[in-house]
């Protein structure tokens, strides 16, 4: 099991937080996020942080220029695309890459590890119609049993009560 934690905001709560054993950190580039961070934070956040631990960028339906921009200034190991990305758009970076899934009975998981082929994994989060994650709300688990290729990356609602069940 890895645990990634998403949302840090400050270097401080993510070295912290990498001292307990993490192993990745997300850093979220959404500006309609309460735990959006700037280019200048996310470089903070990023050097405070001991080797050997992903620094994940979290975006959503961003233009290119402004992911470009990120990875200028921020040293990420992987993106993380939590919206209505493309194939193509999630492909065009020579870098790791996560798809992110608002799942719900509607959702096919199986398809859409065939389309994105490429990820490094499909993190399933709940479907919400307003928002793009970032709620702390669970989905049916059980929609998680599939047989793919791909890791599968469990996120919403997750605690020290719900991480076994998971």
């Amino acid at each position: 099991m890895k645990i990634k934690i998403c949302g840090f905001t400050n270097a401080d709560n993510a070295r912290e937080a990498s001292l307990l054993g993490i192993d990745a950190i997300g850093l979220v580039f959404y500006d309609k996020s309460p735990r959006h961070v700037d280019v200048e934070s996310a470089l903070a956040i990023v050097n405070a942080l001991p080797p050997f631990i992903n620094r994940v960028g979290l975006f959503v339906n961003a233009d290119s220029s402004f992911i470009d921009e990120v990875l200028c200034e921020v040293p990420l190991d992987t993106l993380q695309f939590h919206g209505d990305e493309s194939v193509a758009e999630c492909t065009q970076y020579a870098m790791p890459f996560i798809k992110a899934l608002r799942v719900n009975q509607e959702t096919n998981i199986t398809q859409m590890a065939d389309d994105y082929h490429q990820a490094s994994g499909l993190l399933l989060d709940a479907f919400n119609k307003d928002t793009y994650g970032g709620t702390g709300e669970a989905f049916d688990w059980s929609l998680a049993k599939v047989d793919i290729d791909l890791p599968i990356i469990l996120a919403g609602g997750l605690n020290p009560d719900t991480v076994a069940e998971a």
